[in-house]
């Protein structure tokens, strides 16, 4: 069933604070949102911390990166993670960026992120690293603060639904919110238990069939985790 757009907003508010919850997120990162009826704009918050956000936080912006606020709010310097990403993807409705932990070793060694268990299986066969200096030099803040530099990160992460920032973080993307934010925090996970593994000896990672598999079948249950990650998330809301 198709959601209002209330119910909406007030899932990526959720959002924000599920990903804090689940280690994700802290201080930084961000989650959007394509406008439902305006395939050419997307919902994400001011800028600010995840874990204050509410549906009055949250903004519209274009996927040229412009923002469209009456009362005149700034968000994430990096919304052109987000704009460029929808604009290169009609499949994507809704995109994660976080500098989680676990994920910034893979970014930055010969070590390549690859499912490890069955909640990973939408990692596929390659996890595809951006290079920011091949576009911005080697002088830069590795911030992605203009369109050109979120059109070459879409074009690295292509068809796939995760893409490593080397020495940044990621960005994840899905069908819905669920779906990012699902992947998102399974990634981190199986990151994390990709290098408690590596110290024991020499990996099996899921086959190419065997994440195909199993992705689909993660996909058709999203619900379940969703429903306990909000219940959390709505017990500590202020």
């Amino acid at each position: 069933m198709n959601k209002s757009l209330e119910e909406l907003l007030q899932d990526l508010a959720i959002a924000n604070r599920i990903l804090v919850n689940e280690g994700v997120l802290d201080g930084f990162g961000h989650i959007s949102v394509r406008h439902p009826e305006q395939a050419d704009r997307f919902f994400i918050a001011r800028s600010m911390a995840p874990s204050l956000v509410t549906v009055d936080d949250l903004l519209q912006v274009d996927l040229e990166g412009v923002v469209h606020d009456e009362r005149g709010r700034r968000t994430y310097v990096e919304r052109f993670i987000h704009s460029a990403i929808y604009a290169a993807r009609p499949d994507v409705q809704s995109v994660v960026h976080s500098h989680s932990p676990s994920i910034i070793p893979f970014g930055v060694t010969g070590a390549r992120l690859r499912p490890i268990c069955h909640m990973s299986g939408f990692l596929g066969a390659v996890t595809p690293v951006y290079e920011i200096r091949h576009s911005a030099g080697e002088s830069s803040d590795l911030l992605i603060n203009s369109q050109a530099l979120g059109r070459s990160l879409a074009q690295v992460l292509g068809s796939a639904s995760v893409a490593l920032m080397r020495g940044h973080g990621s960005v994840t993307v899905g069908h819905s919110i669920e779906h990012a934010v699902f992947r998102a925090i399974y990634t981190e996970k199986s990151a994390n238990l990709q290098m408690q593994a590596m110290r024991l000896g020499e990996v099996t990672f899921l086959t190419e069939g065997e994440a195909q598999a199993t992705s689909a079948m993660n996909d058709a249950h999203l619900q379940r985790p969703w429903d306990s990650w909000k219940r959390h998330a709505l017990k500590n809301w202020d």
